[in-house]
């Protein structure tokens, strides 16, 4: 249980794209993920996509 606790707190206090620290006023949810801010959502769009779309 005490890693459970732990790997959420790390999900909701890092961003999903940039992993930096989010604060409780500036923060973006969007599936499934905090971002902080909704720029740092849409470059982490475009990198999933560019995976996608050349797997190596």
């Amino acid at each position: 249980m005490a890693e459970e606790k732990k790997t959420k707190k790390e999900d909701l206090g890092n961003c999903g794209g940039c992993s930096k620290v989010i604060k409780k006023i500036r923060r973006y949810y969007r599936n499934g993920k905090y971002f902080c801010t909704k720029k740092c959502y849409k470059t982490y769009l475009a990198k999933a996509a560019e995976q996608k779309e050349s797997p190596a």
